[in-house]
């Protein structure tokens, strides 16, 4: 196992974020084994990735069903190479007014943006105990530190995201994993914004205040290569002219 690739495994690898970030880890000669639901929607990134001399694997895995968490990471534990750097990148940013808010929703929200992770967290934790290294990043959001109104299911996961890093990184520091999270405060440059936000990104992309996903995800690779005497557990970004 010693001579196989290292993997970054990239859960919630949309065209934003995720993908930038696995963009960045297979530049470093990283596998970027890429996660959705549906697999197909990953060829694209698969293909840009391998054309610009990288390596990559798409998964189409439910990331909330244990079953198939457990089946992904012994798949690729076993076809591919261990598994170093485990991103968790699923969102779940979906607004309602408490008043019209359904329990079903709730739950999926909270399943979806905290249940997988930790599903995601404890197969990567397992694995990099016994090997005494890795590292395991968390994507926040503004709303893992504040609740804002009408967005009472996002924050409420995010929160519980944001515990669960923050209970795994203490326990796990001390055996040789990284466990981080970092909190994207404010608009990143994808179609999303651009489609529903016209006027606020024709307003602030000329000023760089529109987070660019490249610039994320460089952060996430500094954060994994940090030395083990300088660790950061949290980490925020936000452009220079956001309110907070």
């Amino acid at each position: 196992m010693t001579d196989s690739p290292r993997v970054a495994l990239v859960i919630g690898a949309g065209d934003g974020n995720g993908a930038a970030i696995a963009r960045r880890f297979a530049r470093e000669g990283y596998v970027a084994c890429v996660v959705r639901r549906s697999a197909d929607k990953l060829q694209p990134l698969v293909a840009q990735i391998v054309a610009s001399g990288g390596r990559a694997q798409a998964f189409g895995t439910d990331a909330r069903k244990e079953e198939e968490v457990t089946a992904l990471f012994e798949q690729i534990e076993r076809d591919i190479g261990p598994v170093e750097v485990l991103v968790f990148n699923v969102g779940a940013n979906v607004p309602s007014s408490i008043l019209d808010e359904t329990a079903r929703k709730y739950f999926k929200i909270w399943e979806m943006a905290c249940f997988a992770g930790f599903l995601n967290g404890r197969e990567a934790a397992q694995r990099m105990v016994r090997r005494g290294r890795g590292t395991i990043l968390f994507t926040g959001a503004t709303a893992s530190m504040r609740g804002a109104a009408g967005f009472a299911a996002f924050s409420g996961a995010k929160h519980a995201l944001r515990a669960l890093a923050q209970s795994m990184a203490r326990e796990l520091g001390p055996k040789g994993v990284h466990v981080g999270h970092v909190v994207i405060d404010g608009m990143v440059d994808t179609d999303f914004i651009r489609d529903n936000f016209p006027k606020a990104y024709a307003e602030r992309m000329p000023k760089q205040g529109i987070l660019k996903p490249e610039h994320i995800a460089e952060s996430y690779w500094q954060l994994h290569a940090q030395p083990r005497d300088a660790w950061t557990f949290e980490l925020d970004l936000r452009p220079y002219m956001e309110t907070w």
